[in-house]
């Protein structure tokens, strides 16, 4: 990647945007906008800042992904809500061969049919990219919340 050109910083924040679209409006779609082979981690900002592995969520690999998404459809029959990610300060951070270094800052708001919309949880992204092809990719995306308490359920992809 040439990490300079603003097509190449467009492209990556283009695929963030639609990485939220996604997620928001057509979450079976969430697991294209990783490698096969890519690994997904949740944790707390105190874990990460530690260098604690443990993390609320991890998937590796579109399997795992996939069945993710299967539970959260499954689940949704009983208590629907409506899921809106806000993706801030996309920023590139350094190229390592195929791979950029990128984070950016996230907010998730949810909405219940019968409650106000609330704010679920804040954080940023730390994230590796690559190009699969034509398109970009996570190689990993590890999603740091601000705080230990997340209002609600995490069970959403951040």
């Amino acid at each position: 990647m040439e990490l300079g050109t603003a097509i190449e910083r467009a492209a990556v924040e283009d695929l963030y945007f639609a990485y939220a679209a996604a997620i928001d409006d057509d979450l079976e779609r969430w697991p294209d906008f990783f490698l096969p082979d890519a690994v997904y981690r949740v944790i707390a900002r105190e874990n990460y800042d530690r260098g604690f592995p443990i993390a609320t969520i991890l998937a590796e690999g579109h399997g795992m992904m996939r069945d993710r998404v299967t539970a959260i459809l499954q689940t949704m029959v009983y208590l629907p809500r409506t899921v809106r990610h806000a993706i801030t300060n996309v920023r590139i951070l350094a190229s390592e061969g195929p791979r950029a270094r990128v984070t950016a800052n996230f907010a998730v708001y949810e909405s219940y049919p019968a409650d106000a919309s609330r704010l679920l949880v804040v954080g940023r992204y730390v994230d590796a990219v690559e190009r699969d092809g034509g398109a970009l990719r996570f190689a990993e995306k590890t999603c740091i919340y601000d705080g230990n308490l997340v209002l609600g359920s995490l069970i959403y992809p951040l």
